[in-house]
């Protein structure tokens, strides 16, 4: 028996529904200057039950000696021909464009360098990270892992596998102005000089402050934004008030898309993106249309998050707001990676009346 159930109600007039929720400028920019970075560095996980890289493997063999003798156990190289349960890994960590601080944990890639078949039940020994070689370490990382396609056990996650231990600024100094990027699917002229408006008009109404405009559009993903003179005594204030600006009308002027960014577990819309009903099930959660939810018998721990669709003249009356799809999914506790995974079987369907990026990519 399903758990969670959306249920797409067909409704024989119009109805009111969940407006769709603003859209901040910070969510799809980032600052000229600014962007993510990784952090890497080589590890040795064990724990293998015998699906580790042969003893026989030196790159291996050493590094697993050289840990052994470091935790008062010292070996020799010989000794570990046999061994099976160990293998030597690259260890990833991307650092998102906001930078990242001491004591932050992120999310890490563990990745088979030699021989071993499978990381299944290992577990990472500490393992420093960094830009590059010869650089000052950034992180630790370690923990047990996780192995997120049944059918690829040579690549594993942690989530939270790595502790910052040096703050990683990724901001550039903001002095008179600063250029704002905006992101390749929200890019345009119109979207853009929209974006610009409202950050003057924000920034207005605001500080109740008249004067030339502070953005200008530069080009078709630049909006440079000039530092009022009475702000550039504090002008972390003033950016972050400008990165908050709501650009939700700027966005409706796009063509209908859905962008969604797996590592930060966002989903960003255009305009009123419309779904029709679909049959999709997915671990515990199907998507269903029905008549009344209340007619079909269902457990009692079962729950429903209804979405009512639009009816009219001028309307599909077999269509429903994404958005409040999404607030259904929000509604029934489903994470945001199981959201981006569900709207993409819709997409697939035919069922999703926009275009779907996912990373980038759609």
């Amino acid at each position: 028996m399903w758990r969670w159930i959306v249920t797409l109600i067909l409704c024989a007039t119009m109805s009111a529904s969940t407006a769709q929720a603003g859209k901040i400028l910070r969510d799809i920019s980032r600052v000229k200057g600014q962007g993510a970075s990784m952090i890497q560095g080589l590890g040795l996980v064990v724990g293998l039950n015998g699906t580790g890289d042969s003893g026989s493997e030196l790159a291996m063999a050493r590094p697993l000696a050289a840990a052994l003798t470091n935790m008062g156990n010292p070996v020799s190289i010989d000794e570990l021909e046999s061994t099976s349960s160990a293998a030597l890994v690259l260890v990833t960590c991307h650092i998102p464009r906001d930078g990242a601080k001491s004591g932050d944990e992120l999310e890490i890639t563990i990745s088979v360098i030699n021989s071993a078949q499978s990381l299944k039940g290992g577990i990472l020994l500490m393992t420093p990270l960094s830009p590059r070689p010869n650089s000052p370490v950034y992180a630790f990382a370690n923990g047990r892992l996780s192995i997120p396609e049944d059918d690829n056990p040579t690549v594993a996650t942690i989530g939270k596998g790595a502790q910052i231990v040096r703050d990683i600024n990724t901001m550039p100094s903001i002095e008179g102005s600063f250029d704002i990027i905006i992101d390749p699917p929200f890019s345009g002229w119109g979207s853009v000089a929209s974006m610009a408006s409202e950050i003057d008009q924000n920034y207005r109404l605001s500080s109740d402050r008249l004067g030339d405009p502070l953005a200008r559009v530069i080009d078709p993903r630049t909006i440079r934004v000039t530092v009022p003179i009475n702000e550039r005594s504090n002008p972390g204030s003033f950016f972050g008030h400008v990165m908050e600006t709501d650009i939700s009308g700027a966005l409706r002027k796009l063509p209908a898309q859905v962008i969604c960014d797996t590592r930060a577990g966002i989903i960003v819309m255009t305009g009123d993106v419309e779904v029709s009903p679909s049959v999709i099930t997915h671990k515990d959660l199907m998507i269903t249309t029905l008549v009344d939810p209340l007619a079909m018998p269902l457990q009692t721990e079962s729950e429903f998050a209804a979405l009512q669709t639009n009816s009219g003249v001028d309307t599909d009356s077999t269509t429903a707001k994404l958005q409040d799809l999404i607030s259904a999914f929000d509604q029934l506790d489903v994470p945001p990676l199981e959201q981006i995974h569900i709207l993409k079987l819709i997409h697939n369907a035919g069922n999703l009346h926009a275009r779907l990026i996912i990373d980038g990519v759609g």
